[in-house]
């Protein structure tokens, strides 16, 4: 005889289980553990758009004064917003009529959901991560087109003549929102990492994470001397390698695409997601014309920048 409660005890353990699912899927990747290490994942309520404001110029009214001059009141401009569309994100959980029959009782059940769990998660988090270093069309990042479904990933976010949160950066006047970017087809150099960090730094304001291939990764190895291969001890910790670059971790992410380094300030990254729909789970339902019970997990949110030109990157780099 079936559970008569197996409706209420799927849903209710899928939710017990919402923070732990979130957790698991954002802390297992460098470059979402990373996001997730500095607090740059939140959530807003709503809005058609999610907006990040931007300055962008300098406030000219300071100056030095003396007694009785004048202070300018001259209005200014220099802020401005980058505006983002919400994107969805979803995975299902199935149940057979058979795989109910075959696990009956409670802890039964249970086991079964966990199993099924555990592969949703393993599964979201490498599509939020291939996604991640997409550039926003990419099907999961690895190629072919999705009608613009996908997140922002840092092929796009991090650039120097695209268009990110309705800003074209290639339109004159618009240099702030430009990523430095060195293209040039060479052997990874200690020089030109050196050029890309500085280029993404104003004094203590500076890249907090340099990510890349593994192949990369080890390029970078091998241009150090051994008395020079220091690491960061909680990303270690954390289960990932890692190398300082001017104290800076550096990891390698296998989702990174092939010949790019970037250089990354999570000052200015975000991943923002919906509070009513950040890994919300539906009831398990039966649909009239199957024997099997269903239900979704759902993300609403974009990953968003505020800050490009504090960003860098190094492409078409080999070992």
């Amino acid at each position: 005889m079936s559970n008569p409660n197996f409706d209420a005890l799927l849903s209710t353990t899928l939710a017990n289980y919402r923070d732990k699912l979130t957790d698991n899927v954002f802390t297992a990747r460098p470059l979402t553990y990373w996001l997730m290490d500095k607090g740059r994942i939140r959530t807003e309520a709503g809005g058609t758009k999610i907006v990040e404001q931007l300055i962008y110029g300098k406030n000219s009214t300071v100056a030095p004064y003396s007694g009785y001059d004048t202070i300018s009141l001259t209005a200014q401009d220099g802020i401005s917003a980058a505006e983002y569309d919400w994107k969805q994100y979803a995975a299902s959980i199935s149940i057979s009529g058979i795989e109910e029959a075959k696990n009956n009782g409670e802890h039964a059940i249970i086991n079964l959901l966990e199993a099924k769990i555990m592969q949703a998660e393993e599964s979201m988090r490498e599509g939020f991560n291939a996604m991640f270093f997409g550039n926003g069309t990419d099907t999961l990042g690895a190629g072919g087109t999705n009608s613009g479904k996908s997140w922002n990933g840092l092929g796009n976010l991090v650039e120097s003549g695209n268009t990110v949160g309705g800003i074209n950066s290639a339109t004159a006047g618009n240099e702030y929102w430009r990523s430095y970017e060195q293209n040039t087809a060479e052997a990874l150099s200690l020089s030109n990492m050196t050029t890309a960090y500085n280029s993404a730094s104003v004094g203590s304001d500076h890249p907090d994470v340099v990510l890349t291939t593994q192949t990369l990764f080890e390029k970078y190895e091998s241009l150090l001397t051994p008395n020079l291969r220091y690491a960061d001890t909680k990303t270690a910790d954390a289960g990932f390698q890692n190398l300082l670059f001017k104290a800076t971790p550096i990891m390698y992410d296998v989702a990174c695409t092939s010949g790019v380094m970037y250089f990354l300030n999570s000052k200015y990254i975000k991943l923002v997601g919906h509070s009513d729909k950040w890994f919300s789970q539906t009831d398990f339902v039966r649909p009239e014309n199957m024997d099997a019970r269903y239900a979704l997990i759902m993300c609403y949110g974009n990953l968003v920048i505020s800050n490009r030109a504090k960003q860098a990157k190094l492409t078409a780099k080999t070992a």
